[in-house]
């Protein structure tokens, strides 16, 4: 089947930061804010600041890698390589929590905002109308996800720019304009360092775009090139966006306390700062970016799934196989499609914590496969430069992952524990199967 497929235009290194930025959904900084201000006393900016540094050491990690392996696959394809093929099965059931949750994630926001919009609406029917039509552009090439993606990030990002300026006009106005130029964002309220390590933990599942652009490296022209620059770009370029749209939100709102429902703070955000007509057009301009990042999460859950199934972890023929004619992963983006829809019976809160698992599981496997690659196989310890980068350097981000994970909640951690038993029990299944197909042959 994918020796027959046609012949499509590979992306460039924009199209593919793009798609890394729609992935990591800009704006989803609001639909956090009130949970993590919550966790930190009123310190996201700061808890952001320590997640991208966080990530940017990963985020190398990951860079190194798709410099020098041909294949996708993200953390998977990289622990397989470098820590065996059991470890990278471990890694790659545990990294597809958050490649099957983000989609739903989507879903369950898109379902949010337009029943916000237009309450005569069931929240359920609009799930399932974002859930069909994001699987439907997915089921074609990825070239025309890429300039989807382009229109549905620039626009939000555009109002983000208008927020900002309101935000300043507001403050200005109120309380004079030399309370903008404040660090009061970073330092607000408590200064114990643990709250903003929690929020951190939490804020990680947004910096997930980077990840999620190693899947497309067979779709990329020069991907060796291409690919670790996309990594570190999406990285910073979503650190920035981050940052900034959260430490004007924090300048707005030091607290809690002026919203009714911290854990979908958004609507009394942009209420509260521009009226109710920005309100509604900051709300479409939201649907479009949860559009871009349902387009993009999507995209990457059914390559990951792909990739898996071409490997022989799920089932070779169904999901191992590119559409002849389409170019893509049919079966695995319908089957995401089908799991965006449990999104009618989940809360933000809850799914979020539980992406964390997963990326926490693969960014820790990441940086010590760069130490297991170069320190321990390929034995670069000669001078202090390899020392720095294959030995220290991995180690350190190790360290830095770990204490993320201290702190994620007692539910994520039993779901992501649950997670890890099925797994458990798909590797158990297959190799006994296996023995049995050896034995079999023997007689």
């Amino acid at each position: 089947m994918e020796k027959m497929q046609v012949s499509f235009k590979k992306m460039s290194l924009w199209q593919v930061v793009i798609i890394g930025i729609a992935y990591m959904t800009p704006m989803v900084v609001f639909d956090t804010f009130g949970i993590v201000s919550g966790i930190t006393d009123g310190r996201v900016p700061l808890a952001y600041i320590l997640a991208l540094a966080a990530m940017l050491l990963t985020a190398f990690s990951y860079a190194r890698f798709s410099r020098i392996s041909d294949k996708s696959g993200s953390a998977y394809t990289y622990t397989a390589e470098s820590c065996g093929a059991k470890a990278g099965f471990f890694v790659g059931w545990c990294s597809l929590l958050d490649y099957i949750l983000l989609p739903l994630v989507n879903a369950l926001l898109a379902g949010i905002y337009l029943e916000a919009v237009i309450p005569s609406v069931p929240y359920w029917v609009w799930v399932s109308l974002f859930a069909g039509l994001v699987t439907l552009i997915n089921c074609f090439h990825i070239n025309i996800l890429a300039n989807l993606s382009l229109i549905f990030v620039l626009a939000p990002l555009l109002l983000m720019g208008l927020f900002v300026y309101l935000v300043i006009q507001g403050v200005g106005s109120a309380q004079g304009y030399e309370h903008v130029l404040t660090v009061a964002p970073l330092f607000n309220g408590d200064t114990s360092i643990l709250p903003l390590i929690a929020g951190a933990s939490i804020l990680c599942f947004s910096f997930l775009g980077f990840d999620a652009v190693t899947t497309m490296s067979h779709e990329t022209k020069d991907p060796k090139r291409t690919i670790p620059r996309a990594v570190i770009l999406t990285t910073l370029m979503g650190g920035a966006i981050f940052i900034t749209a959260s430490w004007f939100i924090q300048l707005y709102f030091p607290s809690n306390v002026r919203f009714n429902n911290p854990d979908e703070a958004l609507p009394e955000i942009v209420l509260y700062v521009g009226g109710a007509l920005f309100q509604a057009v900051f709300l479409c301009a939201q649907i479009m970016n949860t559009f871009a990042s349902g387009l993009a999460t999507h995209a990457s859950a059914s390559r990951l799934i792909h990739i898996m199934g071409k490997d022989g972890i799920f089932h070779k023929g169904t999901f191992g196989q590119l559409h002849s004619k389409l170019g893509t992963p049919l079966y695995a983006v319908l089957t995401i499609g089908l799991i965006s829809l449990t999104a009618m019976a989940l809360d933000l809160a809850t799914v979020v914590s539980m992406i964390s698992f997963g990326a926490l599981i693969a960014f820790t496997a990441v940086n010590f496969s760069v130490f297991m690659k170069f320190y321990v196989l390929e034995k670069q310890r000669a001078g202090w430069k390899n020392q720095f980068m294959n030995l220290i350097l991995p180690l350190i981000s190790v360290a830095v992952i770990m204490c993320l994970w201290f702190s994620l909640e007692r539910s994520a951690l039993l779901f992501g524990c649950a997670w890890l038993s099925i797994g458990v029990l798909i590797f158990l299944y297959k190799k006994l199967k296996k023995q049995n197909i050896v034995i079999g042959n023997a007689y």
